[in-house]
């Protein structure tokens, strides 16, 4: 239950500076390009001041923009832009020219609306502005010079890190304008009127030394995203591989048999310290008896070897020593117990020595333990062919900075073979 309750805990707090940081704030140092230049070309429609007409879609649109991106959600571009007017089939001929300079702010809707939780290579910019106008007429004199306000919103798709497919819509309007698109007639409204509607495809080519654009890149919270991982490592220390209630972290028996009583530690419990833990000792004192009588069932055969082929009978050492605990004496007789009561099995004893120390004498040390164990089995009268010898030598499975963790590491291990 306490474990649930952390983890919740810290789960509500990594929402918690989520929510505070997603204004911007604590953002990781990435480095990322922010500049980038737009080609553009299309339609266009203009409504009004008009005396006359062009057809529904009216050629053409040219434009040009350098755009700078402050972080991944806002930037600022300028860009010129080119129209030009020509008329529709009953309409009195004309052939009008229209040229523009705009500065406008640019949003990266995509960005704020999270669009990389669904997509990497779908974006939305939203761009508004002010700037000035020239019209002009090459059938007369005509030289309109206005203001103008324009909002737009630009479809990229992301071709590769350096290039993106761009379609926008734009609408202009303008002030001061003096004549008519068609430069007809005069205008006259002189406020913020009209419209002048944009049409474009066009290519956006970014610019710089690293590998993203502010308009792709991704950018998590240094925060959250440590917190996150904090969560991660919580959880792995919780897993309890052997579900003994001790998690693996903490645990200095991960192995645990199923069943068997452990300490805070995770080591089964052995109250007489002789390697065996009390619960296994329990079970082989009552199963074994059976082997004597001679109609040992096969299952008592397998389980208890089994057991001792896991590791749960051994014998261990004190430091620097090669003959086994007086604690370690009764997992050898358990061994030598099972030999004499199954004349064709055979066991093959290995031995471990700890980190400390100097390696080749370690290793020679490991041998030492193994045939120390197997002179004790050969006076007890097992045939020295039943025996097979090897060397671990040394064990760094265990933290070598753990007195109680090198003392597991000194050990003899038996592999029964049937």
């Amino acid at each position: 239950m306490k474990k649930i309750i952390l983890l919740l805990v810290l789960i509500a707090t990594l929402g918690d500076v989520t929510a505070q940081t997603s204004i911007g704030e604590s953002l990781t140092d990435v480095d990322f390009n922010k500049w980038s230049i737009e080609f553009a070309g299309g339609i266009n429609k203009p409504t009004q001041p008009m005396k006359y007409y062009t057809e529904k879609v009216s050629p053409y649109v040219v434009d040009l923009g350098a755009r700078y991106m402050f972080n991944t959600k806002f930037g600022l571009k300028a860009d010129f832009g080119f129209n030009s007017f020509q008329e529709g089939k009953g309409s009195k001929p004309f052939d009008t020219k229209y040229y523009r300079f705009d500065i406008q702010g640019v949003a990266n809707l995509g960005r704020i609306m999270d669009f990389q939780t669904w997509t990497n290579t779908i974006g939305l910019l939203l761009h508004t502005g002010f700037g000035g106008a020239y019209f002009e007429d090459k059938n007369s004199s005509l030289d309109d010079k206005m203001i103008n306000y324009m909002v737009g919103v630009t479809t990229q798709i992301k071709l590769s890190d350096k290039l993106a497919l761009t379609a926008d819509f734009t609408t202009i309007v303008n002030a001061l304008q003096d004549n008519t698109y068609d430069a007809a007639a005069k205008n006259p409204e002189k406020g913020f009127a009209g419209a002048l509607f944009n049409g474009t495809l066009g290519l956006t080519v970014y610019l710089g030394k690293s590998q993203k654009h502010a308009d792709w890149i991704i950018i998590t919270d240094r925060e959250a995203t440590a917190l996150k991982d904090r969560v991660d490592e919580l959880e792995k220390m919780l897993i309890d591989s052997d579900k003994d209630g001790v998690a693996d972290y903490l645990d200095l028996e991960p192995n645990t048999i199923a069943g068997l009583m452990v300490d805070s530690k995770g080591r089964a419990i052995d109250t007489n310290n002789n390697a065996i833990p009390d619960e296994l000792e329990r079970y082989l004192t009552k199963t074994y008896p059976k082997a004597t009588s001679g109609d040992d069932p096969v299952s008592d055969k397998e389980s208890i070897t089994k057991l001792v082929n896991g590791g749960y009978v051994a014998a261990y050492f004190d430091f620097n020593k090669s003959t086994p605990t007086e604690a370690s004496l009764d997992g050898i007789n358990f061994v030598l117990n099972y030999l004499r009561n199954n004349p064709s099995a055979t066991v093959e004893i290995t031995g471990y020595a700890d980190e400390i120390g100097n390696s080749s004498y370690n290793e020679k040390l490991a041998n030492e333990r193994s045939d120390n164990v197997k002179n004790i089995l050969t006076k007890a009268k097992i045939a020295p062919e039943r025996i097979t010898i090897t060397s671990g030598g040394i064990d760094a499975s265990v933290d070598k900075d753990s007195a109680l963790a090198r003392k597991l590491a000194r050990r003899v291990t038996f592999k029964i073979k049937n």
